[in-house]
């Protein structure tokens, strides 16, 4: 019977695809425009790419996420102790965060401390004058700082997360020789220029130009960058402007190209600091540049191509901020065990009651999650997988949101005393509230991750379309394709399993990531079928498929921790576990959720009523609704 439904379905499916030919979907949103024993799918891509995006085409991909990557040799390991050791002794000895925020500014005990350390470049090769780490030893050192101090924290990596990192990425062998020993040490500081008062999230829509002189010898910059870090302090800017390419057909175009601008060139000013809601010893402030005379070579990348070097710059630096933010939740937590497990109401102990139980365990959980996301990204980077953006972009959506909640709920558990400025919690919250915001805010993000999603699992929907077209010694693969997509249309299993990958301990939860990615795999085909190239703009629909992707990659990278741990026999490996079941089971129940909203009649109605709502209150200026006593 099961046979049965399946091929009819198979055979309605196909007449679907066949009648409904896909175009490419235009999935690309301005802001990131060009841009061993386990079974799983067979029509897996050849090269082994990113876990997430094989999700969206209901594959199964184990690799870069299973095993747990481990990158670090005993010798980097060693070294990478005997610097987070005193690391974390500085901070919490000379740092003093609270002084930093009044001061508005790092003192400067603490900024020469951190000279001294090397702090300035972590990721400098040694040779120009770095600590020369890589990619998950710098993730431990930034979780150290996370922990104490975010203001710190930014001013930090907005200098060589994002500040110099172009350099690192893009820079010719003279331009690293001349700029990096000095950043590396401190003796200057670096500033990343992309954001304007008109390009946000649309940072295509830059308007700062930059005109080659008729001697081709430098070119002259004129804009002006707005909310820059370290912007009133740096003396060395990554600068993105406008240029004029000449293309191969003769016509001359705008495109995007980055530059390397010293403040010592004259014309470039700063803004007064910004006053903020938090991080406010980070230096903030609007940058200026006013006929700059910028040297030919300090061209970063190629001309015309500086968007690439931006999103670049933007993706790689992205693990640093889930790593810092795993410190950061580390420290609140501990601010929540050690009152719960003190503080005495109705004659318990407050740890004893449900409700904060509840909370508790869940904060323990999201911070496993971030962590764990935090490392199997940062290994990825070092293992030089070639496709992570994915990845970065969940990792920064998933820690800057389960940071805010961690954070929240411990000021609920400490009551009264957590509002207070005395326990620090309520500067730690300020602090954390521009992470959902900066570096791509979270709202763009989850559009990114859902269209490049679809539009890959669209690719693989059209190389079907080709097979079908001339079937000439493809048969036996297309039967198959057709055969899984019919499986998950009535929700059988396509086959895919991590058994074999997985500790036995937790086959159950290993059970529900295959579950949830053949769900998502059947919800977005559904989407494509229906909605074709306009699924762009279904960013109802799009956000849900975005919340669920998350999810997968989250249950994954927890599955995958929680098996090394049992592996190896850890004295954490049970409480591990129960960390990876109970979110395992949550985290489906919230992909199913999501999943059925994206394709549902009801909830489509509900999207276009919110529409209809935002709408109407957007045109009255605020609330429409009549007051309840009618004056």
């Amino acid at each position: 019977m099961l046979r049965l439904v399946g091929t009819r379905l198979a055979r309605k499916w196909w007449r679907q695809l066949w009648a409904q030919p896909l175009a490419k979907p235009a999935c690309r949103l301005p802001y990131y425009r060009a841009l061993p024993r386990a079974k799983y799918s067979s029509q897996k891509d050849p090269e082994p790419g990113s876990f997430v995006r094989s999700t969206f085409n209901g594959q199964l991909v184990p690799d870069h996420v299973f095993p747990f990557p481990s990158v670090l040799t005993a010798e980097q390991t060693q070294f990478l102790q005997a610097l987070v050791d005193p690391c974390a002794r500085f901070f919490q000895e000379v740092n003093d965060p609270a002084k930093n925020e009044k001061l508005e500014g790092i003192e400067e005990a603490t900024l020469a401390g951190l000279k001294a350390m090397g702090a300035f470049g972590l990721q400098v090769p040694e040779e120009l004058g770095g600590v020369g780490l890589t990619n998950t030893q710098y993730a431990r050192v930034v979780e150290v700082v996370g922990v104490h101090d975010l203001g710190v924290g930014i001013s930090l990596g907005a200098h060589q997360s994002i500040g110099f990192k172009g350099i690192l990425l893009f820079g010719t062998r003279s331009q690293k020789e001349k700029y990096l020993p000095k950043l590396a040490s401190g003796e200057t500081v670096a500033a990343f220029c992309l954001t304007e008062p008109s390009s946000g999230s649309d940072a295509a829509s830059i308007r700062t130009v930059a005109e080659p002189s008729a001697c081709g010898n430098f070119y002259t910059l004129n804009g002006g960058k707005i909310w820059i870090s370290n912007g009133g302090t740096a003396e060395i800017f990554t600068v993105f402007a406008k240029t004029p390419v000449k293309e191969r057909t003769g016509e001359v175009t705008e495109k995007i190209s980055a530059f390397i601008v010293e403040r010592a060139f004259g014309g470039v000013t700063s803004g007064p600091p910004e006053k903020k809601m938090g991080i406010k010893c980070s230096n903030t402030a609007e940058v200026h540049f006013d006929n700059v005379k910028v040297p030919a070579e300090n061209l970063l990348g190629e001309l015309g191509k500086g968007f690439k070097v931006a999103m670049n710059i933007l993706n790689n630096g992205r693990f640093g901020m889930a790593s810092a933010l795993a410190g950061t939740m580390r420290g609140v937590i501990v601010k929540a065990a050690e009152h719960a497990a003190a503080r005495t109401q109705f004659g318990s102990k407050i740890s004893r009651y449900g409700a904060i139980q509840e909370k508790i365990a869940h904060m323990a959980m999201l911070h496993y999650v971030t962590e764990s996301m935090a490392y199997v990204l940062s290994a990825n980077m070092d293992m030089r997988v070639p496709d992570y953006k994915l990845e970065a972009a969940i990792s920064k959506i998933f820690a800057s949101e389960a940071a805010w909640h961690v954070a929240d709920e411990c000021i609920q558990v400490l009551g009264g005393m957590g509002y207070m400025q005395e326990t620090g919690v309520e500067k730690v919250m300020r602090d954390l509230r521009i992470f959902r915001i900066f570096e791509g805010t979270n709202d763009i993000l989850r559009l990114f991750v859902a269209l490049a999603g679809i539009e890959y699992a669209g690719d693989q929907l059209k190389r079907l379309q080709k097979n079908l077209l001339k079937p000439a010694g493809k048969v036996g693969a297309i039967l198959q394709e057709i055969g899984l997509r019919a499986k998950r249309k009535v929700g059988i299993s396509t086959g895919s399993s991590l058994q074999g990958i997985v500790h036995p301990d937790l086959d159950g939860s290993a059970d529900l990531v295959t579950k949830a990615v053949d769900l998502l795999g059947e919800a977005v085909e559904s989407l494509l079928l229906k909605y074709g190239t306009k699924v762009v703009d279904k960013q109802f629909h799009l956000k849900r498929i975005a919340d669920a992707a998350i999810d997968i990659y989250a249950m994954a990278v927890v599955l995958s921790r929680a098996t090394r741990s049992l592996s190896l026999g850890q004295p954490t490996a049970e409480h591990e576990k129960l960390l990876c079941q109970t979110w395992c089971h949550e985290a489906f129940e919230r992909v199913r959720g999501n999943l059925q909203a994206a394709k549902s009649p009801p909830w489509t109605q509900s999207f276009t009523n919110k529409e209809l709502i935002s709408d109407a209150v957007v045109q009255n200026g605020g609330v429409l609704a009549s007051h309840p006593l009618s004056f």
